[in-house]
């Protein structure tokens, strides 16, 4: 019996999950509230892991594609003390394609294949239970109703609510993540520094991190613990800081232009549009480290806001027929390398389940199997890379450079 299942949100759950089902003979459909796959841009790199999102590309016969698009060279990992100094220097055996890194874009790209994707169908509600399954509302006026309904549509979910009143809170942590473009040519010392893979520089409750992805496309990230509305009360956060023993001597040492900047900044808060001011105030966050690393954030082309929410580590629910969840909108977690991984496992794992469901009967307990499972190893990950962030971005350095000789092959 053939299943009338849609899956919400065109991300690397949602599409895994569709290709899977498809490959398996079995149609679905891709709601997803973006107009077109390139409506905004598609993020960073992201490294895929052998035993979870290359094993769901494999189960999704696409294994060999990752493969000729995939940057095992970008495995390499640099870490430096905030004078500069290299503390590690991690670089990838030859062959070692463990956890090679892939454009979020083409990841992307890959997974869409000959998918039947409905752009700009952005779903406002899901519900349940009514006569003729499980009914989506959109944010045009229509509706329609599935057998299966599955939300992979992020932090935010707007099918969560049909299974968990639950909704992310914010860590303490928040990122500035800015981009340089062109690299090689236009920064080749910044180049050096970030190296084929990521270079990171860990400091008291912050870290900056650079990650090249490909074309001399470089992403930073500008890591610390700051109330949420940080940006708009930056004179209370400096404050706090130099109450905490992070910022004394916040100005010294800074040349006239960039002191003026700074204080401006205070007055009347950092607006992350302009970039101009935040290549300015940013690195003042950041007093005394090395000219080079700061330089990442100096020569950013454009800045974003991106305050780290998390869901409970053992977010369950009480299963509902015909509706579940994936990825960041069943476990959203610390960004520790791990979440998009999951989430495409997860994919197709569920993808797997209900294709080999013959009845109704069958699928619901299918679903409700892959929730069990599902819960226990989100829950176990959740632990580790709740307790991972707290030790990246932490009032001691080393435990950052403790966790990177844990988890890092030798």
């Amino acid at each position: 019996m053939r299943h009338c299942i849609a899956v919400v949100g065109a991300g690397p759950a949602g599409l895994t999950f569709a290709r899977v089902l498809q490959r398996h003979g079995h149609p679905v459909t891709v709601l997803e509230r973006d107009p077109a796959p390139d409506a905004r841009p598609p993020g960073g790199t992201l490294d895929l892991h052998e035993g979870m999102g290359q094993l769901a590309l494999d189960k999704a016969g696409l294994l060999a594609g990752f493969q000729a698009l995939s940057r095992p060279e970008g495995q390499a990992m640099r870490i430096l003390d905030t004078d500069g100094t290299v503390l590690r220097d991690w670089r990838p055996r030859p062959g070692d394609r463990a956890n090679p890194e892939i454009d979020r874009g083409q990841l992307r790209d890959l997974l869409l294949g000959p998918l039947d994707v409905r752009w700009g169908r952005g779903v406002t509600e899901v519900v349940p239970g009514t006569r003729d399954g499980v009914l989506v509302r959109f944010a045009d006026g229509r509706q329609e109703t599935f057998d299966l309904v599955v939300g992979a549509d992020g932090a935010w979910s707007r099918v969560r609510p049909a299974l968990s009143p639950v909704t992310p809170h914010y860590t303490g942590v928040t990122l500035v993540e800015t981009s340089l473009d062109d690299v090689d040519t236009r920064h080749p010392d910044l180049a050096r520094l970030v190296g084929d893979g990521s270079v990171a520089v860990y400091g008291v409750n912050r870290a900056l991190v650079a990650q090249r992805n490909s074309g001399g496309h470089v992403k930073v990230y500008a890591q610390f613990r700051a109330p949420l509305d940080w940006h708009t009360n930056l004179e209370r956060h400096v404050g706090l800081n130099r109450r905490a023993g992070l910022g004394a001597g916040m100005k010294a040492g800074l040349d006239a232009g960039l002191e003026a900047g700074l204080d401006a900044g205070l007055e009347a808060g950092l607006d992350l549009a302009d970039v101009e001011a935040a290549r300015s105030i940013l690195p003042a966050l950041f007093d005394g480290w090395a000219a080079p690393v700061l330089d990442l954030l100096r020569h950013g082309t454009a800045f974003v806001h991106r305050p780290l929410h998390v869901l409970p580590v053992s977010h369950t629910w009480a299963h509902v027929p015909g509706v579940t969840l994936l990825g960041d909108a069943a476990h959203l977690m610390p960004p520790l390398g791990v979440g998009a991984n999951l989430a495409m496992l997860e994919g197709a794992e569920l993808a797997e389940s209900v294709a080999a469901a013959p009845g109704p009967g069958d699928l619901d307990e299918a679903v409700r199997a892959f929730e069990e499972r599902m819960w226990a190893r989100a829950g176990r990950w959740a632990e580790i890379t709740t307790a991972g962030l707290e030790r990246l971005v932490s009032p001691d350095p080393a435990e950052a450079l403790a966790l990177f000789d844990e988890v890092q092959p030798s």
